[in-house]
Protein backbone atom coordinates (compact mmCIF):
# COMPACT_ATOMS: atom_id res chain seq x y z
CA UNK A 1 0.00 0.00 0.00
CA UNK A 2 1.33 3.34 -1.16
CA UNK A 3 -0.30 6.58 -0.47
CA UNK A 4 0.25 10.15 -1.07
CA UNK A 5 -1.50 12.79 1.40
CA UNK A 6 -4.84 12.85 -0.19
CA UNK A 7 -4.89 9.72 -2.68
CA UNK A 8 -4.10 6.10 -1.23
CA UNK A 9 -4.06 2.63 -3.55
CA UNK A 10 -5.11 -0.48 -3.05
CA UNK A 11 -4.12 -3.43 -4.58
CA UNK A 12 -6.92 -5.79 -4.61
CA UNK A 13 -10.21 -5.46 -3.62
CA UNK A 14 -9.99 -7.40 -0.41
CA UNK A 15 -7.86 -4.36 0.35
CA UNK A 16 -9.99 -1.50 -0.76
CA UNK A 17 -12.92 -3.01 1.13
CA UNK A 18 -10.82 -3.29 4.23
CA UNK A 19 -9.79 0.06 3.53
CA UNK A 20 -12.96 1.57 3.37
CA UNK A 21 -13.97 0.31 6.59
CA UNK A 22 -10.87 1.40 8.54
CA UNK A 23 -11.39 4.78 7.41
CA UNK A 24 -15.13 6.19 6.81
CA UNK A 25 -14.15 9.71 5.48
CA UNK A 26 -12.36 7.67 2.47
CA UNK A 27 -13.71 8.43 -0.91
CA UNK A 28 -13.61 6.38 -3.95
CA UNK A 29 -12.38 7.20 -6.74
CA UNK A 30 -12.39 5.65 -10.00
CA UNK A 31 -11.87 7.60 -13.69
CA UNK A 32 -11.70 11.03 -11.85
CA UNK A 33 -14.08 12.93 -14.45
CA UNK A 34 -16.47 13.44 -12.00
CA UNK A 35 -14.36 14.32 -9.38
CA UNK A 36 -12.30 16.82 -11.16
CA UNK A 37 -15.77 18.82 -12.41
CA UNK A 38 -16.21 19.32 -7.91
CA UNK A 39 -15.07 22.86 -8.37
CA UNK A 40 -17.65 23.98 -10.80
CA UNK A 41 -20.31 22.43 -9.44
CA UNK A 42 -19.00 24.23 -6.29
CA UNK A 43 -18.63 21.27 -4.26
CA UNK A 44 -15.66 20.35 -1.78
CA UNK A 45 -12.85 17.77 -2.93
CA UNK A 46 -13.01 15.20 -0.02
CA UNK A 47 -9.92 14.89 2.30
CA UNK A 48 -8.39 11.52 1.09
CA UNK A 49 -9.47 9.43 -1.92
CA UNK A 50 -8.76 5.48 -2.46
CA UNK A 51 -7.78 4.63 -5.95
CA UNK A 52 -8.85 1.84 -7.66
CA UNK A 53 -6.31 2.10 -10.30
CA UNK A 54 -4.18 -0.74 -9.58
CA UNK A 55 -7.12 -3.28 -9.30
CA UNK A 56 -6.42 -4.74 -12.80
CA UNK A 57 -9.94 -7.04 -12.32
CA UNK A 58 -11.89 -4.19 -12.19
CA UNK A 59 -11.11 -3.18 -15.44
CA UNK A 60 -11.67 -6.56 -16.95
CA UNK A 61 -14.63 -7.20 -20.00
CA UNK A 62 -16.16 -10.23 -21.47
CA UNK A 63 -18.62 -11.22 -23.32
CA UNK A 64 -19.93 -15.14 -24.04
CA UNK A 65 -23.04 -16.16 -25.06
CA UNK A 66 -24.74 -16.15 -21.85
CA UNK A 67 -23.27 -13.52 -19.57
CA UNK A 68 -21.39 -9.68 -20.23
CA UNK A 69 -19.21 -9.08 -17.79
CA UNK A 70 -17.91 -5.65 -16.96
CA UNK A 71 -15.66 -4.55 -14.09
CA UNK A 72 -15.88 -1.41 -12.42
CA UNK A 73 -13.04 0.12 -13.61
CA UNK A 74 -14.17 -0.14 -17.06
CA UNK A 75 -14.09 2.64 -19.16
CA UNK A 76 -16.23 3.81 -21.43
CA UNK A 77 -14.38 3.51 -24.82
CA UNK A 78 -13.49 -0.73 -23.49
CA UNK A 79 -16.87 -0.81 -22.96
CA UNK A 80 -17.77 0.44 -26.36
CA UNK A 81 -15.07 -2.05 -28.25
CA UNK A 82 -16.27 -4.88 -26.23
CA UNK A 83 -19.15 -5.17 -27.50
CA UNK A 84 -19.67 -3.60 -30.93
CA UNK A 85 -21.40 -6.17 -33.12
CA UNK A 86 -23.83 -7.79 -30.53
CA UNK A 87 -27.06 -6.60 -31.94
CA UNK A 88 -28.81 -7.34 -28.13
CA UNK A 89 -26.22 -4.80 -26.47
CA UNK A 90 -26.18 -2.39 -29.20
CA UNK A 91 -27.82 -0.10 -26.55
CA UNK A 92 -25.00 -0.41 -24.48
CA UNK A 93 -22.95 -0.11 -27.56
CA UNK A 94 -24.39 3.83 -28.52
CA UNK A 95 -24.30 4.92 -24.95
CA UNK A 96 -20.81 4.11 -24.06
CA UNK A 97 -19.97 5.26 -27.75
CA UNK A 98 -21.60 8.59 -27.89
CA UNK A 99 -21.37 9.44 -24.16
CA UNK A 100 -19.62 12.77 -23.28
CA UNK A 101 -16.45 13.14 -25.51
CA UNK A 102 -13.38 11.15 -26.68
CA UNK A 103 -11.33 12.00 -24.06
CA UNK A 104 -13.91 11.22 -21.47
CA UNK A 105 -14.58 8.38 -22.99
CA UNK A 106 -11.24 7.23 -22.19
CA UNK A 107 -11.58 7.52 -18.13
CA UNK A 108 -15.03 7.81 -17.49
CA UNK A 109 -16.01 4.33 -16.02
CA UNK A 110 -19.17 2.11 -15.17
CA UNK A 111 -18.90 2.04 -11.65
CA UNK A 112 -18.37 5.68 -11.62
CA UNK A 113 -21.63 6.07 -13.67
CA UNK A 114 -23.33 4.04 -11.53
CA UNK A 115 -22.12 5.34 -8.18
CA UNK A 116 -22.40 9.07 -9.31
CA UNK A 117 -25.69 9.72 -7.50
CA UNK A 118 -25.71 13.35 -8.31
CA UNK A 119 -24.88 13.04 -11.95
CA UNK A 120 -28.53 12.69 -13.35
CA UNK A 121 -27.15 12.78 -17.08
CA UNK A 122 -25.41 9.50 -17.52
CA UNK A 123 -25.57 7.07 -20.74
CA UNK A 124 -24.72 3.87 -18.96
CA UNK A 125 -27.16 3.37 -16.16
CA UNK A 126 -30.40 3.88 -18.59
CA UNK A 127 -28.68 1.02 -21.24
CA UNK A 128 -28.09 -1.37 -18.49
CA UNK A 129 -31.32 -0.67 -16.92
CA UNK A 130 -32.60 -1.52 -20.22
CA UNK A 131 -30.86 -5.31 -20.21
CA UNK A 132 -31.94 -6.02 -16.60
CA UNK A 133 -28.82 -5.93 -15.08
CA UNK A 134 -27.42 -6.59 -12.30
CA UNK A 135 -24.20 -5.64 -9.91
CA UNK A 136 -21.78 -7.02 -8.03
CA UNK A 137 -20.98 -5.01 -4.66
CA UNK A 138 -18.44 -5.91 -1.83
CA UNK A 139 -18.09 -4.92 1.52
CA UNK A 140 -16.59 -5.83 4.81
CA UNK A 141 -17.45 -9.13 5.60
CA UNK A 142 -20.27 -9.69 2.78
CA UNK A 143 -20.35 -9.33 -1.11
CA UNK A 144 -23.82 -9.43 -2.89
CA UNK A 145 -25.65 -9.48 -6.55
CA UNK A 146 -28.37 -7.32 -6.54
CA UNK A 147 -30.19 -5.72 -9.31
CA UNK A 148 -29.01 -2.45 -10.94
CA UNK A 149 -32.85 -0.69 -9.97
CA UNK A 150 -32.38 -1.85 -6.31
CA UNK A 151 -29.11 -0.38 -6.24
CA UNK A 152 -30.40 2.75 -7.38
CA UNK A 153 -32.80 2.65 -4.78
CA UNK A 154 -30.42 2.59 -1.62
CA UNK A 155 -28.99 4.93 0.11
CA UNK A 156 -25.47 5.37 -0.83
CA UNK A 157 -22.91 3.33 1.86
CA UNK A 158 -19.87 4.79 1.52
CA UNK A 159 -18.33 1.07 2.72
CA UNK A 160 -19.53 -0.12 -0.12
CA UNK A 161 -17.58 -1.05 -3.35
CA UNK A 162 -19.15 -1.86 -6.58
CA UNK A 163 -16.82 -4.36 -8.31
CA UNK A 164 -18.57 -5.95 -11.72
CA UNK A 165 -21.95 -5.35 -13.97
CA UNK A 166 -23.56 -8.82 -15.02
CA UNK A 167 -25.93 -8.81 -17.87
CA UNK A 168 -27.33 -11.68 -18.80
CA UNK A 169 -27.72 -12.40 -22.98
CA UNK A 170 -31.29 -13.10 -24.19
CA UNK A 171 -32.14 -12.58 -28.00
CA UNK A 172 -32.86 -9.27 -28.68
CA UNK A 173 -31.95 -5.93 -30.11
CA UNK A 174 -31.42 -2.66 -28.30
CA UNK A 175 -31.04 1.34 -28.99
CA UNK A 176 -30.43 4.36 -27.01
CA UNK A 177 -30.79 7.91 -27.81
CA UNK A 178 -29.50 10.87 -26.47
CA UNK A 179 -31.10 14.54 -26.71
CA UNK A 180 -28.53 17.43 -26.30
CA UNK A 181 -29.37 21.31 -26.57
CA UNK A 182 -26.31 21.78 -28.36
CA UNK A 183 -23.28 19.72 -29.50
CA UNK A 184 -22.51 15.66 -29.01
CA UNK A 185 -20.16 16.56 -25.83
CA UNK A 186 -22.97 18.19 -23.92
CA UNK A 187 -24.96 16.33 -21.18
CA UNK A 188 -28.12 15.54 -22.57
CA UNK A 189 -31.20 16.71 -21.72
CA UNK A 190 -33.25 13.26 -22.17
CA UNK A 191 -32.00 9.69 -22.22
CA UNK A 192 -34.01 6.70 -23.54
CA UNK A 193 -32.94 3.27 -23.50
CA UNK A 194 -34.78 0.13 -24.99
CA UNK A 195 -34.57 -3.50 -25.67
CA UNK A 196 -36.50 -5.55 -27.30
CA UNK A 197 -36.89 -9.90 -27.29
CA UNK A 198 -36.70 -11.11 -30.56
CA UNK A 199 -39.81 -12.26 -30.32
CA UNK A 200 -41.44 -8.71 -29.62
CA UNK A 201 -43.04 -9.90 -26.39
CA UNK A 202 -40.39 -8.54 -23.92
CA UNK A 203 -39.54 -4.36 -24.21
CA UNK A 204 -37.90 -2.66 -21.42
CA UNK A 205 -37.57 0.99 -21.27
CA UNK A 206 -35.16 3.21 -19.47
CA UNK A 207 -34.93 6.82 -18.88
CA UNK A 208 -31.93 8.96 -18.05
CA UNK A 209 -31.23 12.42 -17.65
CA UNK A 210 -35.19 13.22 -17.03
CA UNK A 211 -35.09 12.48 -13.33
CA UNK A 212 -32.68 12.68 -10.51
CA UNK A 213 -32.15 9.54 -10.69
CA UNK A 214 -32.20 6.80 -13.83
CA UNK A 215 -35.34 4.13 -13.28
CA UNK A 216 -37.25 1.83 -16.05
CA UNK A 217 -40.50 3.46 -17.51
CA UNK A 218 -42.72 0.09 -16.18
CA UNK A 219 -46.11 1.56 -17.00
CA UNK A 220 -44.88 2.22 -20.69
CA UNK A 221 -42.93 -1.25 -20.88
CA UNK A 222 -46.62 -2.43 -19.80
CA UNK A 223 -48.81 -0.70 -22.13
CA UNK A 224 -46.54 -1.39 -25.18
CA UNK A 225 -47.98 -4.83 -27.18
CA UNK A 226 -45.76 -6.47 -28.88
CA UNK A 227 -44.73 -6.18 -32.76
CA UNK A 228 -45.23 -2.13 -32.47
CA UNK A 229 -44.29 0.45 -34.51
CA UNK A 230 -41.95 4.06 -33.83
CA UNK A 231 -46.02 6.11 -34.38
CA UNK A 232 -47.91 3.99 -32.27
CA UNK A 233 -45.16 3.85 -29.30
CA UNK A 234 -45.22 7.52 -29.48
CA UNK A 235 -48.49 7.46 -28.87
CA UNK A 236 -48.84 5.04 -26.46
CA UNK A 237 -46.23 7.21 -24.33
CA UNK A 238 -48.32 10.40 -24.84
CA UNK A 239 -50.73 8.98 -21.72
CA UNK A 240 -47.99 7.81 -19.70
CA UNK A 241 -46.34 11.22 -19.20
CA UNK A 242 -48.50 12.11 -15.95
CA UNK A 243 -45.77 9.83 -13.78
CA UNK A 244 -43.13 11.30 -15.27
CA UNK A 245 -41.29 13.44 -12.52
CA UNK A 246 -38.90 15.82 -14.58
CA UNK A 247 -36.07 17.40 -13.11
CA UNK A 248 -35.43 21.40 -13.36
CA UNK A 249 -31.73 21.92 -14.21
CA UNK A 250 -29.59 25.18 -15.93
CA UNK A 251 -29.55 23.20 -19.49
CA UNK A 252 -33.78 22.34 -19.71
CA UNK A 253 -36.51 22.29 -17.47
CA UNK A 254 -37.99 19.42 -15.96
CA UNK A 255 -41.63 19.94 -18.39
CA UNK A 256 -39.40 19.93 -21.40
CA UNK A 257 -37.25 16.87 -20.73
CA UNK A 258 -40.97 15.46 -19.84
CA UNK A 259 -41.90 16.85 -23.56
CA UNK A 260 -39.77 15.08 -25.56
CA UNK A 261 -40.03 11.73 -24.48
CA UNK A 262 -42.67 10.68 -26.64
CA UNK A 263 -40.71 11.52 -29.64
CA UNK A 264 -37.64 9.98 -28.34
CA UNK A 265 -39.68 6.62 -27.03
CA UNK A 266 -41.24 6.18 -30.73
CA UNK A 267 -37.84 6.70 -32.34
CA UNK A 268 -36.56 3.58 -30.53
CA UNK A 269 -39.00 1.37 -32.42
CA UNK A 270 -37.16 1.40 -35.38
CA UNK A 271 -34.85 -1.15 -33.53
Amino acid sequence: MSYSEAIRFADSVDEAVSRLADDPELSILAGSTWVMRAPLRREEIAARYLSLSRIPALREVSVDDDTLSIGAMATHARIARTVAGHADLSGLHQAARKSANPGVRQLATVGGNICARDFAAGDLVPALLALDAEIEVASAGKAETLPLTEFLSRSPDRGALVTRVLVRRKAGAGSHVRLTMRAAGDYPVAIVSAWQSKDGKDTRIALGSVEATARRWTALEAALPADLTGPEAERIARTHLDEIRGRDAVDASGAYRTRVLPVWSGAQFQI
